[in-house]
């Protein structure tokens, strides 16, 4: 009797559906995942941002159903036939298919509290959102367009991949490209907002996501060019604690504001509408 009843609570235990709780990378704590996604992705024990999808993204910054893509038929151009354990084609296909995207960029047209922006973009699930032709190309065009326009621009980067090494000097001037086309857009007296995720770095934050007239950062990102961890071995020192966070950029004034998620919206649209 005893055999058949934890028989039949075992069967139950399995018809439990599945992906119902989740672990947290920073306090290794378990999370209802329901309770997590009212929190806009962030974990209720320690305050941890998970990644978000460009949907996601979209649905917490900007008005319901305002934006529009654009440039997105932009397709990465395999010049160089990077050849490697696997090739350049392999990657961009692997990513291709896991994101549904031809690149690691979304840029547009959109709206915050009633406000017309240009909105951008990097998606970290695409090749880590490093940035190739197409990232830099769309940029470029994003803060023409805004320039044009006389728009404010958002843009909310979220790279650990930084300049593509698969595309070499192509992928290297892309960071001169968009940081030269920003530089019109702001001597034109254009806004452009910045927002930091977990994690900028490298060619990314070297160029576009540092040129912001206001640097706005989320809780607990790493900001920077090289890891701290290759840092160390090269210098053969430690580093401070909390070395390349955003609250330790903040300290040094290196970013000016950090915002948490559920409060990004509203803060945004506050710089918005004051520095305008």
């Amino acid at each position: 009797m005893a055999f058949e009843k934890i028989r039949n609570l075992l069967g139950r235990k399995k018809s439990l559906p599945g992906g119902l709780w989740m672990k947290c990378p920073d306090c290794i704590g378990m999370i209802y995942r329901k309770e997590m996604e009212e929190r806009k992705l962030v974990c209720p024990a320690c305050n941890y941002h998970f990644t978000m999808t460009p949907q996601e993204r979209i649905h917490l910054l900007l008005d319901e159903e305002s934006f529009t893509r654009m440039w997105s038929n932009l397709e990465p151009v395999d010049a160089l036939n990077f050849e490697g354990v696997t090739s350049y084609k392999q990657k961009l296909e692997a990513a291709q298919k896991e994101t549904g995207e031809r690149d690691a960029v979304w840029a547009g047209v959109g709206r915050l509290e009633g406000r017309p922006l240009v909105f951008g973009l990097t998606d970290s699930r695409f090749m880590m959102g490093s940035m190739g032709s197409v990232v830099g190309e769309t940029i470029a065009r994003a803060f023409e367009f805004a320039t044009e326009r006389r728009l404010p621009v958002v843009f909310v980067s979220g790279s650990g991949g930084g300049a593509r090494m698969y595309e070499g000097a192509l992928s290297l001037m892309q960071m001169a490209k968009s940081s030269a086309t920003i530089a019109r857009f702001q001597e034109a007296g254009g806004l452009y907002i910045s927002v930091l995720t977990n994690p900028t770095m490298a060619g990314v934050m070297a160029s576009f996501a540092a040129l912001g007239d206001v640097l706005v950062a989320e809780p607990k990102a790493l900001i920077g060019f090289t890891g701290p961890r290759v840092i160390e071995q090269t210098i053969r020192q430690e580093l401070p604690k909390g070395f390349q966070t955003s609250e330790f950029l903040l300290e040094h004034g290196f970013v000016d504001l950090i915002v948490e998620r559920p409060k990004l919206r509203r803060e945004v649209a506050r710089l918005i509408e004051y520095l305008t």
